[in-house]
């Protein structure tokens, strides 16, 4: 996504020295951007609207969505996709990622119904693709046939890995950074999402 105003809040999430609380406050503001780029193309359905001047026709979203965070770190894009979609129905995948070996572990799963529903996956960093894969795995196992991946940063390595496992699904994020290091982190980066976010360094 190309955005000047998600490119500033990016800024402002690489930036070590914004704490918590402003970090939560901006991740909010990205992800209503992400939310909005993701959700472009849903259909609408024609409805009868009475105006204080007049009966008119407009436009609803046509169908449920559902968003599914990758606890923990995805908790901090969830209120704003609700907050955007009342109606939202959310679903839970936890997975834990091993810092030796950078492979994840399911310790959770809790979906509502996804068939026939525009699924909303999100997770702030797209780094090997290790973990996005396994989550697209078991939102499509699940039933879903319509995902998108939604993330503040990407590495390439993740971005290619997904497109491997799941051309199907398209990944709406905030920035492209440049690599993973040894410890498969993104470079530049903004270092923990989740530490970050709940203050937990």
């Amino acid at each position: 996504m190309d955005h000047p105003l998600a490119r500033h809040f990016v800024t402002h999430l690489r930036d070590a020295s914004t704490k918590p609380p402003l970090f939560r406050t901006i991740t909010n503001h990205l992800t209503v951007i992400l939310a909005l780029e993701a959700t472009r193309d849903l259909p609408l359905r024609s409805v009868p609207v009475q105006t204080p001047l007049e009966a008119v026709r407009g436009e609803v979203i046509n169908g449920p969505l559902v968003v599914v965070p990758i606890l923990r770190a995805g908790l901090g894009m969830l209120a704003s996709i609700a907050e955007l979609f009342p109606d939202v129905a959310v679903g839970y995948l936890g997975l834990e990622r091993d810092h030796t070996t950078a492979q994840a572990s399911s310790y959770y799963c809790k979906l509502p119904p996804l068939a026939g529903r525009c699924t909303l996956l999100v997770d702030p960093m797209l780094a090997t693709g290790g973990s996005a894969c396994q989550a697209i795995d078991a939102v499509k196992a699940a039933g879903a046939t319509d995902v998108r991946l939604l993330c503040v940063v990407a590495a390439p390595e993740g971005v290619g890995e997904v497109r491997r496992h799941h051309p199907d699904v398209p990944i709406i994020g905030a920035a492209l950074d440049r690599e993973l290091n040894a410890q498969k982190y993104i470079l530049p980066g903004l270092g923990d999402f989740g530490d970050r976010l709940y203050g937990t360094l």
